[in-house]
């Protein structure tokens, strides 16, 4: 099959022979029922070859479905994949299908396969195996046929070693491997798909398309690219709104580029963007949270003191903050003892912040202490609560249970 007609339906600009590699094993594949593995970074492109291998296989006439699993809670995720019973937990009001179900006859991406929690893969396993599966709450097996394709952007060899993803699936979903490459390593396209943004926005909004100068041209082949295409089309949409002049120079185009600070992941390496999996990232993100609200809380306090010394018409030294003590008994002493009250005030606040720090603040007693005023201040909405902890919302449901946060909490 020629690729350039497979380019052309699905709008894949560029003629890197890594890139014509892995179209051409797609296009190979995609007659049988065999699994595929799709693997590359952030923002290369993977979502085009499960519609490639869908759209020329036998079940192209089928349901095709496409699933982020990292996008889905733990604890419902079994129930959007296998389906539900009425009954089956708090929520479910009717039986429900799963989207293996749905997805009987066609293709089903699993995208970020790798966030699947451990008994969610166990079920996949089955899937893969026997075709069979069981809905949430229920003992009848039921039978599927669906052809999967998954993809992930982190090293399942390295997930492996770490228990984090079961050996036996990741050979029963790696019998086709697709390799996607990253942008850096496709320099002679990086200017077409530059081209390409520039053209869409302009037709878009009716506005005169930019182009680069030859320098411009070298520093944006030149560019690691860690976001790959994503980021390439952020930055020719943003310089095409904002920019005034239509052709771009170099010091132009560095505006909207920043420096790099880190090396490219390679899929050949840990994914550190993944750290959340081990709890690392999670921990960090929220222990941040609590450092700075702490900062802001003690911020006010210290401005409190001031202004309270400003209305008792005397300067006094600012409060000397340790933690988060406001005074303590020895600046508490060195006071002016002209104002009797204003020092009373200033002790007895300081007594009452030192008797409420805790003897012994663990990590978790600060991670839980941050979600539960986050929760707090939502309403129980998780998803917002997330937002504000820098964390997804699957793994703040997590987080939850570990720490065993209970709505009487919130």
């Amino acid at each position: 099959m020629d690729l350039q007609s497979v380019k052309q339906r699905f709008g894949i600009i560029g003629n890197n022979p890594q890139l014509e590699r892995a179209l051409e094993i797609a296009v190979r594949v995609a007659p049988t029922d065999l699994s595929v593995l799709i693997t590359g970074e952030s923002g290369v492109g993977k979502e085009f070859f499960p519609q490639i291998i869908h759209f020329y296989s036998s079940r192209k006439h089928g349901n095709y479905i496409a699933v982020n699993c990292g996008a889905i809670p733990e604890g419902t995720i079994d129930s959007e994949l296998f389906g539900h019973e009425k009954g089956a937990f708090t929520g479910a009001t009717e039986s429900r299908k799963g989207y293996f179900e749905i997805a009987d006859g066609g293709t089903i991406f699993l995208d970020e396969v790798a966030e699947l929690p451990q008994t969610t893969q166990v079920r996949l396993l089955r899937v893969l195996q026997t075709g069979e599966f069981i809905r949430v709450g229920s003992s009848k097996v039921l039978k599927t046929n669906v052809r999967i394709v998954a993809a992930t952007n982190i090293n399942l060899s390295r997930a492996i070693e770490e228990r984090k993803f079961r050996e036996d699936l990741y050979y029963r979903l790696n019998t086709v491997p697709i390799v996607v490459p990253p942008l850096r390593e496709r320099k002679a396209d990086i200017h077409l798909l530059f081209r390409k943004f520039v053209a869409d926005i302009a037709n878009q909004y009716h506005m005169p398309p930019i182009s680069l100068s030859q320098e411009a041209r070298e520093t944006l082949e030149n560019y690691q690219w860690p976001g790959n295409i994503r980021q390439l089309k952020n930055v020719a949409e943003q310089i095409s709104v904002i920019e005034e002049a239509r052709e771009i120079l170099p010091e132009t185009l560095n505006k909207y580029l920043p420096p790099i600070t880190t090396t490219p992941m390679v899929i050949g390496e840990y994914n550190q963007t993944k750290e959340q999996d081990n709890g690392y990232s999670t921990e960090r993100e929220i222990l941040y949270k609590v450092l700075f609200d702490m900062r802001h809380d003690i911020a006010e306090l210290k401005q409190m003191v001031c202004n309270l010394s400003n209305t008792h018409g005397e300067t006094h030294p600012e409060p000397v903050v340790s933690g988060a003590l406001v005074a303590t008994k020895n600046n508490y002493s060195s006071l002016p003892a002209t104002n009797d009250h204003y020092n009373k005030d200033l002790f007895d606040t300081a007594e009452v912040v030192e008797e409420n720090v805790p003897e012994k603040v663990t990590k978790e007693s600060m991670q839980r202490d941050a979600i539960i005023k986050a929760l707090k201040r939502h309403g129980g909405r998780r998803k917002e609560a997330a937002r504000e902890l820098f964390i997804s919302e699957r793994t703040l449901y997590r987080r939850i249970k570990e720490l065993n946060i209970n709505e009487q909490d919130i």
